[in-house]
């Protein structure tokens, strides 16, 4: 698969993931009692409104083009915890949102993966497009797992670091709440050095992602790009 079919296959399951994830940020900070993103506008499925240029198009693009594992992410949807009816309830339910959202996505692409498979099998006309897009659910079961285990690391921004501070001690709590400010270099740093460590935290997705290929397999049709 050359880098524009790779990119092709790519970018819209990843970009709908990643407005998927921001947008169930929005809705339950809206449900816990939080306007802020609906009155901004960012309460929306628009992909336009959830763009971060660098995130959301230059990194995944250069690393396609590299043909690293992809890696980039929406702007992130504004919320103010002050407005939750429960701090502490609502911080956990929104900040697990979108990694629920994520795993949602995936379990929904096997079964759509099996009715397409199951169509293509009996009208030839559609194998190649139905094809395609087996392929590209394939894709969104990896890239939907991944998601939610990565949001799931305690590194801040991302949202195991909202969980993970209620796990500490008080004192704990706040100076790792400090670290936030830093919190992107630190997931860099985590990102270039830390790479075994990475790999065991994913490892359960990893396994989730062969679990469901496995059971899709018999319903696969011809991969249109081998051909």
């Amino acid at each position: 698969m050359d880098f524009a079919q790779r990119l092709a296959l790519i970018a819209p399951v990843l970009l709908f993931s990643m407005v998927a994830h921001e947008y169930a940020h929005g809705y339950a900070a809206f449900r816990q009692g939080d306007p802020t993103a609906y009155q901004l506008g960012r309460l929306t499925w628009n992909p336009i409104k959830h763009i971060d240029p660098f995130m959301t198009v230059i990194l995944p693009v250069f690393l396609a083009f590299i043909g690293a594992p992809i890696f980039g992410g929406a702007k992130p949807v504004p919320v103010n915890p002050r407005n939750y009816r429960n701090y502490r309830r609502g911080d956990i339910i929104v900040s697990l949102a979108g990694v629920a959202t994520n795993v949602v996505i995936a379990i929904c692409c096997v079964p759509l993966i099996v009715v397409v498979g199951l169509v293509g099998q009996q009208v030839p006309e559609l194998l190649r497009p139905f094809g395609v897009l087996q392929q590209m659910l394939t894709v969104g079961i990896f890239i939907n797992l991944i998601l939610a285990a990565f949001n799931l690391l305690p590194i801040p921004p991302l949202d195991g670091s909202h969980v993970f501070k209620y796990l500490l001690p008080p004192q704990w709590s706040l100076q790792y709440q400090r670290l936030g400010a830093y919190g992107f270099f630190l997931l860099f740093a985590f990102l270039w050095i830390g790479r075994p460590l990475l790999n065991i935290w994913l490892s359960p997705a990893y396994l989730a992602v062969r679990v469901a290929t496995a059971f899709v397999s018999p319903y696969m049709l011809p991969n249109p790009f081998d051909a």
